[in-house]
């Protein structure tokens, strides 16, 4: 093996990378639109959910509870007639329809049980999943001040303190934005690795590699640093630029350190790229193969929910899959300011699965090339 020949090899890769525009555009797009979206355009808490109201009581409590709705939680309530809500919910025009029956407000003073009916567009599940609790607090905080002729917080037996650790804010955007890094980084070094080798199949260049005095070894090695190299400066540039700068969110841990295991996880994932193209035969077979591989790692690597939340039999085989071990350090290093002896167990981890996954390819790699001489 001659480092010589990977190097220029790798250099190759990159020029071919330079002359596709699909590629560079997928880079780009996924270090700096995707990264600021992820982080912006799903808020954590209700926003401005459309709400409907049947008044059919038309007291001074049903209408303290209709004022109750306001922004920035909910849009100003249409006050409708019972007809008209069906239509309006098929029509998809609110997610929330609250129904006040006549004599609610005397059944409250009278001390009887009184009812009141929520109805909701459950399609919209980000609105329907966590509204139904706020309009629930709001009709309840509004009869109660009205039943007890003043406004002013109950005396609780407890008082709960919350400190919230490593996200004082709670802010989403802290989440969001890193975890859509750590996302792109395992996408784009497993597109990148195998598409490179497509190109080389479909362009009908890796005959010309095999007639100059180069190893497979040597052209996978080439592949695995060009590709890999390309997504860690994108991630090192998208945290500086988008995610510190940009959106402001703060870096507890060493950035070195996480681009460190970040190199450790894409020299595994390249290797499962390039494992993944020596199975395709072209560019779609190739896409339906990452369709299998990408979003079960995604879903299941705890970057999406915790893993202690899955079934134990999908936790145990997960860790057979470098993106785990990649949430965890990432997670440590970026959010809580973990150092290397806390998170050397996932190193040692991803250098392990890299060197499988290496091994596995580029025995693959060698019965490709073998087919085709």
């Amino acid at each position: 093996m001659r480092a010589a020949n990977i190097l220029h090899l790798g250099i190759k890769e990159l020029r071919s990378l330079l002359r596709d525009p699909v590629m560079l555009v997928l880079i780009v797009f996924a270090f700096t639109f995707s990264v600021y979206s992820s982080a912006t355009t799903m808020p954590e808490t209700l926003n401005r959910a459309p709400i409907a109201i049947v008044d059919e009581d038309r007291s001074p409590l049903s209408a303290r509870i209709v004022d109750a709705f306001q922004p920035p939680f909910f849009l100003p309530p249409d006050l409708i007639d019972f007809g008209q809500m069906d239509a309006r919910m098929d029509a998809g025009r609110d997610t929330f329809a609250l129904v006040i029956p006549a004599g609610f407000q005397r059944d409250i003073l009278s001390g009887q049980p009184a009812v009141v009916q929520l109805n909701v567009d459950a399609t919209r599940i980000t609105q329907a999943f966590s509204g139904g609790g706020y309009v629930q607090a709001i009709v309840t905080a509004e009869v109660q001040e009205f039943a007890n002729r003043h406004r002013g917080d109950a005396n609780l037996p407890v008082d709960l303190v919350l400190r919230a650790r490593f996200n004082p804010e709670l802010d989403n955007a802290r989440f969001g934005s890193v975890m859509e890094i750590i996302s792109n980084v395992t996408m784009l070094s497993i597109i990148l690795a195998g598409a490179a080798l497509i190109r080389e199949r479909e362009r009908g260049t890796i005959e010309h590699l095999l007639s100059m005095p180069v190893t497979p070894l040597e052209i996978m090695i080439a592949k695995v640093w060009s590709m890999g190299t390309v997504v860690l400066l994108a991630s090192a540039a998208s945290l500086s630029v988008v995610v510190q700068g940009l959106l402001g969110v703060p870096v507890e841990g060493s950035v070195l350190l996480f681009l460190s295991g970040a190199a450790l996880h894409m020299f595994a994932t390249t290797s499962l790229g390039i494992m993944l193209a020596t199975f395709a035969r072209s560019m779609p077979q190739f896409g339906l193969l990452l369709v299998l591989v990408l979003l079960p790692l995604q879903m299941l690597s705890g970057g999406v929910t915790p893993r202690e939340s899955m079934p134990l039999a999908v936790q145990t085989l997960m860790l057979a899959a470098p993106d785990t071990h990649f949430v965890m350090l990432a997670q440590a290093i970026l959010y809580r300011g973990a150092g290397i002896g806390i998170v050397w167990p996932q190193f040692l981890a991803l250098a392990a699965i890299g060197a499988i996954l290496f091994a596995i390819a580029l025995a693959r790699f060698r019965r490709t090339i073998g087919a085709m001489v």
